[in-house]
This record gives structure tokens, sequence and C-alpha cells, in this order.
């Protein structure tokens, strides 16, 4: 996976992948124009889509109803250092009999987004320099 972050002006940013591009932002009380999300709303963006795709391919393949899915995510923020904490996932599905919901929350804990703020990856941070023209 591979995706590609360029500056546009203030505190906004094009990322891009696969040919999809989205704006990242700042809210006006944050120097930005507000003219899309910030990079941790993006992370709940990524963890709540994972979430849904997962249940989704759970209710899909036992013939489950799928209409009507929705998933929330909250998180805290915390210091020192400054990051996101405490992540809250709601899911809202149809009525289901316990063994499903439990298949649904299992096939959840499965996401990879999930699994990767579980088990924290090493991060790996270099700084490149382009050479004067």
């Amino acid at each position: 996976m591979n995706v590609s972050v360029k500056y546009l002006d203030q505190v906004r940013f094009e990322a891009e992948a696969r040919g999809h591009r989205v704006i990242c932002d700042q809210p006006e009380s944050n120097n930005g124009a507000n003219s899309g999300m910030t990079p941790p709303e993006f992370l709940l963006v990524s963890l709540g889509s994972c979430a849904a795709y997962y249940a989704v391919e759970y209710l899909r393949t036992r013939n489950l109803p799928t209409g009507g899915l929705e998933v929330n995510v909250e998180a805290g923020k915390k210091t020192g250092p400054a990051r996101l904490g405490e992540f809250r996932v709601r899911v809202r599905t149809a009525e289901l009999d316990e063994r499903h919901r439990q298949g649904v929350l299992r096939a959840i804990r499965a996401c990879i987004v999930h699994n990767t703020l579980c088990h924290l990856p090493a991060v790996e941070v270099e700084v490149e320099q382009t050479t004067a023209a």
C-alpha cells in the first residue's frame, strides 16, 4: 500500500491513493479553511470504514440484512505525547440473534485497521531533501 501527500497551501494537503484524491485541512480555529477532514479524523474514518466493511462481509456471507448498517467512531485526545486514545466503535445493525451479534463483533475485531491499532507497528520516519535546480 502506498499513498502520496502533497502540500497545497496554508495547512491544506492533497492525499492520493490509486488515483483517488482527498483534501486534508484544519478547521478555521486552527488556521485552516475547513475544506477537508483533519488527519485524526481520517484515522477515525479509516477505523470506522474498515469495521463497516468487515461487518457487511460477515452479514452478506450469511444472507443477513445489511440495510441501515452504521458505524460511529469516537476518540479522546491524550497528551504527553499528543495522540488519540480511548477509541470507541459503535456499530448499528438490523436486529440479530446473539450468535450473529457475536459473529459481527468477531468480524470487526479482525479488521486490519483495528488490529494495527491494537498491535502497534514500527513506524520509520526519514527526511529527504530535494536538490536546488
